[in-house]
């Protein structure tokens, strides 16, 4: 078993406890509340940037020139993601503004891009990678869902789900794999406490946003 087969295995009742959250299930249903998912989009446009800009700074550190052009890549598409955010759903549901940080995006892009500055470049690979995994395992769960006739949040709902997104998780989860591999078992320890950590916090900023958690 490799490093990330064992990594989603410690996280399986966290992403159990995903799904069944009361924001999933309405949003799959397309009858969440138009301000939780007003809030949501909003912080995730905040977060995007942050975690495009960690991105950034994981391919700046990389060992090897391949795994920095994709930590590069994903770095410009979490911020074309963030744009297309910007400017298809702030129409769409009448946001005004991105507002500012509130507790949960706040902590979770502080615990990202700190994890990036000083821990090993191993470290902050794991810690993102649960930004892209989750949010796969999420989307395909529920495009594979009985489909109702219309959801008005399709649109979210297939820029997750399916095969497009799959293929920049699928690379990110090699990259974290062969690094693993190549570390210590210091370094692979804390590997795992950072997907996890990662983990929560994708729980928490759900939760945020279904309680419009603020300051």
């Amino acid at each position: 078993m490799n490093w990330s087969e064992k990594a989603w295995e410690s996280i399986e009742i966290v992403y159990s406890d995903i799904i069944k959250m009361p924001f999933i299930k309405e949003l799959s249903d397309g009858n969440l509340d138009k301000e939780k998912f007003q809030f949501y989009i909003a912080q995730d446009s905040l977060y995007l940037e942050h975690f495009g800009r960690t991105l950034a700074m994981i391919g700046s550190k990389a060992y090897n020139i391949e795994d920095a052009l994709a930590y590069m890549r994903f770095a410009e598409n979490a911020i074309l993601v963030e744009n297309a955010l910007h400017e298809f759903y702030f129409k769409e549901f009448k946001i005004s503004g991105k507002g500012i940080l509130q507790p949960v995006c706040h902590h979770y892009i502080h615990f990202l891009k700190s994890t990036a500055a000083f821990e090993p470049v191993e470290v902050a690979m794991a810690a993102t990678l649960p930004c892209f995994w989750i949010y796969k395992e999420v989307g395909d769960y529920i495009l594979n869902l009985e489909k109702k006739s219309e959801n008005v949040y399709q649109s979210w709902i297939d820029t997750y789900g399916g095969e497009d997104f799959a293929v920049a998780v699928r690379k990110a989860i090699e990259i974290c794999d062969k690094a693993a591999e190549n570390t210590t078992p210091e370094i692979r320890n804390r590997m795992n406490e950072a997907f996890f950590t990662a983990s929560r916090l994708e729980f928490q900023f759900w939760q945020a946003a279904y309680d419009l958690k603020v300051w």
